[in-house]
């Protein structure tokens, strides 16, 4: 029972200086014969105790300086104690204690942190020092300054630009606890840091505070001259250059002059143009020179003018170089190529092809390839015989067709019509032995090496048999077929 007695108060408790917080306090679960005689705020001070606010049933309420005129009790009883700090300052920052006095079970008393927060005052300043640039300069010079005053906790700063320079940090410990910080930021002058945004950044707990300046960078006029269109030609009129300068201040005084000479006669200047009045003559060429000048310095700029006879005239071919080319994605130009490519190559596969089916056609319509001889030959590859007669043409009733056939002696007058008029071989001996084997196929021979050992796939050279030629076709592959197939 005497566990369950206790004191509750807030963990922590935070406000910012000159604000004001509730310090809640209670007790739970009483005991009916338990009496509470007093509540007492105190503050932990270097390992003592100093007592801020009491409260006697008996006596009533007591707040002890320096709180006299800032805390009181905000509903005071046996069960509560809950007191109100006001206008909160650094000094009051620590750890309090409420503490129950009871009878006859002695004190019950919990502690809580009280932390006291600063808001800090930001500002931003820009440099006085005049930014001038200057060529071959690296120095870099303060431009602003951003500073977060008296936080706590500190602040964080940042710089937001586009600026190419460099921040420094410092942190300072204020003698209040706060604590200051100070950011630099320094670059080098610069024609392209004019008109350019810094902006300083300060985060405090939810709080973003931002202030932001426009650089002022002094630099020398940067010259250039416009007007000379590279086509200046003999007695073309209301030509002009422009003198023009980019500078800051803007530059003042405009000065126009030659290297080697004086300007022609032909021209009026008036302020930073040069007008030539009248037709173009040669006496305007040369080379123009225009000097800007500011507060910071003279600089110069020069066009080369030229006088040809007579106008340019683009050619069609400049025309069409000068068109504007479709911007076509690399990845399509990859896909067209190689498309055109793969068509290409299909191409010349399909003509290979229809070429070799050509030039293996072998005279009918028989997969199998035929070779006459005395042994195998590979088709279109005949071995060493004599060469054969070429373009043989065999009319009806052709005297040779009479002669002796190449593989027996035989003629076509050995052969007997049958009842369709068609020839046959006649008697029973002729082409006996022939008849046997009157051609081989490749596949054939492949499959019978035995009997032709030493022998090629080609015809064979021999001269008891030099008239087989009168009886041969030469074929497109170099394969010959007996004129009886061939007419078949």
């Amino acid at each position: 029972g005497l566990q369950a007695q206790t004191v509750l108060v807030n963990d922590t408790v935070s406000g910012f200086i000159g604000s004001d917080v509730v310090l809640h306090c209670s007790f739970t679960n009483p005991l009916p014969n338990v009496k509470i005689t007093q509540v007492t705020w105190q503050k932990a001070t270097n390992g003592s105790k100093q007592n801020v606010a009491i409260y006697n049933p008996a006596m009533g309420v007591s707040i002890l300086s320096p709180y006299k005129e800032r805390v009181t009790f905000r509903n005071p009883s046996f069960k509560d104690g809950t007191i109100q700090l006001s206008r909160l300052e650094l000094e009051d920052e620590g750890v309090y204690i409420c503490e129950f006095a009871t009878f006859p079970t002695g004190n019950r008393e919990s502690q809580l942190n009280l932390t006291v927060l600063a808001k800090p005052t930001n500002r931003m300043e820009g440099t006085k020092r005049p930014l001038i640039a200057q060529s071959g300069r690296t120095e870099k010079i303060l431009v602003a300054t951003c500073t977060s005053s008296n936080g706590k906790p500190p602040s964080t700063v940042t710089w937001d630009t586009k600026l190419k320079g460099e921040a420094e940090f410092q942190e300072i410990r204020n003698s209040n606890g706060t604590i200051t910080v100070i950011s630099r930021y320094r670059i080098v002058p610069s024609r392209e840091a004019h008109r350019q945004q810094l902006m300083c950044v300060v985060n405090y707990q939810l709080d973003r505070f931002t202030d932001s300046m426009t650089l002022n960078v002094q630099y020398e006029p940067e010259v250039t001259i416009e007007g000379f269109d590279g086509n200046w030609f003999l007695n073309r009129k209301d030509v002009k250059l422009i003198c023009k300068s980019d500078a800051n201040p803007p530059a003042h005084t405009y000065e126009w002059k030659l290297p080697n000479g004086t300007l022609p006669g032909s021209v009026e200047i008036q302020n930073n143009t040069i007008y030539f009045k009248g037709p173009v003559s040669y006496s305007v060429a040369g080379t123009y020179i225009c000097e800007a000048s500011n507060a910071i310095g003279t600089r110069s700029g020069l066009v080369e003018v030229n006088v040809t006879e007579f106008p340019y005239t683009p050619s069609p071919i400049d025309d069409r170089k000068s068109m504007v080319q479709p911007n076509i994605p690399t990845p399509v130009i990859g896909g067209i190529v190689g498309g055109v490519s793969l068509v290409l190559v299909v191409a010349v596969v399909l003509f290979v092809v229809l070429r070799r089916r050509r030039h293996t056609f072998k005279g009918d319509y028989s997969t199998k390839k035929h070779v006459y001889g005395n042994g195998y030959s590979k088709a279109g590859i005949p071995q060493h015989h004599p060469p054969m007669a070429q373009n043989l043409q065999y009319p009806d009733d052709s005297d040779d067709e009479k002669k002796p056939g190449p593989l027996g002696g035989s003629t076509y007058e050995d052969e007997d019509e049958d009842a369709g008029g068609e020839r046959k071989l006649g008697g029973p001996n002729k082409y006996e032995e022939d008849a046997k084997r009157p051609y081989f196929t490749v596949d054939e021979g492949e499959a019978h090496p035995e009997p032709y050992d030493g022998r090629t796939l080609g015809f064979q050279y021999d001269p008891e048999q030099l008239d087989i030629a009168e009886n041969m076709v030469s074929q497109n592959d170099g394969s010959f077929i007996s004129k009886k197939e061939w007419y078949v």
